[in-house]
This record gives structure tokens, sequence and C-alpha cells, in this order.
């Protein structure tokens, strides 16, 4: 766990985090030196807030250290790469060799999947969850093993560890989840991971991990510090606002990123090593992120209360909500207002997932909601 995020998250409540950014400036409004620094995206219609990216960046040191090396651009990025991983290697708390770049961590998922998961083999997951590591895998031949989520909308553990078999190959848990945005019990999930890992590969895909609001969240990094069969993704591309740099990593023991490394075919470029460098120096830009979210979350929240709408309680960049309606349909009057909203998730097919946008975007989004629903 990185200690811009343990401090942050100690520090800063949503308004004070507000305060810490802003200076007291009146929530929402940004001046001119913070559009520079951030780099809201511009306003326009039809807004799109179904794809979980974040509003603002790359940040204003980002692109300037992305244009200050790009008469590198003609260079293989081979030769440049290590610093980044040693910079993501302290940052863990682990040794470079326990470090996998990947141009984006759908990359991560994929070579994972078909690493450990050949014709005929078993991969066990929860059921709505992330699909690129399964969809991908089963173009393989890969069998999937979908456990439905429990009666609590949480990965069933339980159920999981129970159909472990010789056949299983590979766990896969998304923690925060997506589309649920929910947060697993650190101590059960530990407690899983560790047992499991005793049976079988376990992957924790922890792209939102960064919007985990109780500092003391563990990692299953932790694990991988144990020397167990864990392997964890993360990615640049939510809170550091990088997701068209296409920038992740995995973390696992030397011996798995070794075989990783070796399947790797999306690597990373130039641009994105610059890029990730300087991104994860830039922790003015890391916390206005989130501060930003938050407020965007409580501000989508508030309106869901306007309605009485159900919804679940998310440590992520976007807000899963019960509909009462097909959100194909939904998303057919929403679109007609001008927004676009996230796609059905079997077989929650009346909820919602709509991102966290700009304000002004979720303000749009709030009045368009209102509209439809109200």
């Amino acid at each position: 766990m990185s200690l811009s995020r343990r401090e942050w998250l100690r520090s800063a409540s949503l308004f004070g985090g507000m305060a810490m950014i802003t200076g007291g400036a009146s929530i929402g409004k940004l001046s001119a030196e913070q559009i520079k620094k951030f780099n809201p995206r511009p306003f326009d219609t039809p807004i799109r807030l179904g794809s979980n990216e974040n509003p603002y960046g790359p940040s204003d040191t980002v692109r300037k250290a992305m244009i200050d090396n790009f008469d590198l651009g003609c260079r293989y990025p081979w030769a440049y790469n290590a610093p980044l991983r040693e910079m993501i290697a302290q940052k863990e708390g682990v040794t470079p060799d326990h470090i996998v770049l990947v141009a984006g961590s759908t990359e991560g998922l994929k070579i994972t999947g078909i690493t450990y998961a050949g014709k005929g083999d078993e991969i066990l997951s929860g059921l709505p969850t992330f699909l690129s590591m399964m969809e991908y895998a089963k173009v393989w031949g890969a069998d999937i093993n979908w456990v439905p989520l429990d009666k609590n909308m949480d990965y069933d553990l339980e159920e999981i560890e129970k159909r472990i078999s010789a056949k299983t190959k590979l766990i896969f848990l998304c923690n925060p989840n997506n589309p649920t945005g929910k947060l697993l019990p650190a101590d059960k999930v530990m407690d899983f991971c560790e047992t499991a890992s005793e049976k079988t590969m376990v992957f924790s895909d922890e792209a939102y991990y960064d919007y985990i609001e109780d500092p003391n969240y563990p990692s299953m990094v932790e694990l991988v510090k144990k020397g167990k069969n864990v392997i964890v993704s993360r990615t640049l591309s939510k809170v550091y606002g990088l997701a068209g740099i296409r920038l992740g990593y995995l973390v696992a023991k030397p011996e798995i990123a070794a075989k990783l490394n070796d399947r790797v075919v999306a690597n990373t470029n130039i641009m994105a090593i610059e890029a990730g460098k300087e991104a994860l120096k830039d922790l003015e830009f890391y916390r206005f992120s989130l501060s930003k979210n938050l407020e965007a979350r409580k501000m989508i929240e508030a309106t869901l209360d306007q309605l009485g709408l159900e919804y679940l309680p998310s440590q992520a960049n976007f807000v899963f909500f019960h509909a009462k309606e097909d959100v194909r349909k939904l998303g057919e009057k929403m679109f007609a207002k001008g927004v676009i909203i996230g796609r059905p998730f079997p077989p929650f097919d009346n909820w919602c997932r709509i991102s966290t946008g700009t304000l002004e975007e979720v303000a749009f989004f709030n009045n368009a909601l209102l509209e439809t629903l109200g």
C-alpha cells in the first residue's frame, strides 16, 4: 500500500480533502491554475458515464514528461522501463523481479488467463464481475465455473472454495468488484486467498484499490510477499487518469512474474513509461482525483436518495443502483437526454452502473435521471 494513499485517506474527510485541494474555494469550481494542473475533460454531450474513466488527467506534469521525452519515441522501450519497474516495486514493497509491466491491466488479466487455464482447464469466479480474463480464456478453450453473487451481492467465497477441484487452475476475484463497487471484508478475503492459494492460483484484480476509504485495508500483495500463489493486478487508468495511455502492472513472486513476462504481448511504450513515472510522483493530482471522485459520488448518491432508489455502498469511481427497469430501456431514455450510462450486467439487468464524472457532468446526469425517473 502506497504511503501517499495511507496519508491521504487518514487525513482527509470528504470536505476536508476538498478544502486541502481547493484552498476553500466553492465546491465544483476550478481555478484556471487547477484546470491547467488537473486537465478536466471538456463538457460535451452526450456525456459518457459508462466506462469508469477518470474525468481528469493526464495532469500537467505528466503531459510535460511525455512531451519532454518525445524524441525517445524512435527507440524501443525495453531499455527504458527499469526505472518505472523499480518505482512500482518500491511502492508495493517488493523487489523489481516481482513486477510485470503491461499495456493496461486488461492485458495482464488476459495473459494470466491463458497462462494458467488452457483447453479443458477451469477458472472459478463470481458473476457478475469484470469479464476480460474469462472471455479471453474461453477463446483458448478454458471452461468458466461461474458462482453467482450471494444475497448481499458479494462474492460467495464459501461456495467458490467448495467448488475448487483438480480442474481448477485459477480463481479470479475483483475487489472492489466491478460492477457492484463492493468491497469484501478484509479478514475474510485475506483468509480465503491464503487458503485457496494452497490449492490453485489466485488472481486479485485491484483496479479500484486506490478508492478504498479504509487506509488499513490490505492489498493481496501482502500474500505475494509471503510467497503465496497469488497474482495482483493494478492499473494507472483510474485514479491516475491514464486510461488512454495504457499502463498497468502485475505483482507476483519472481518465478510467476518471469513466466507471465514471457507471455506479454501488448508491451508498454516510451510515452507510457514516462507518463507512469511522473504520475506516481504527482501526489497533488492523486489527492485531487480522489477528492473529486468522492464529491461526484456523493452527488450521485444524494440524487438516488431523493428518488428512493437502492444503491450499493461503493468503494470505486462508480455507483451501482437499482433502476427498477431494464437498463437497456433506461439507457435509451438517458441517451435521448444526452447521457451514456453503463451496459447491462446479467443477471442484474434492472441495475445500472454509473461512473463518476466531472461535477458538471454529474449535475447534468442527475437532472436527466430526475426527469426520467422522478
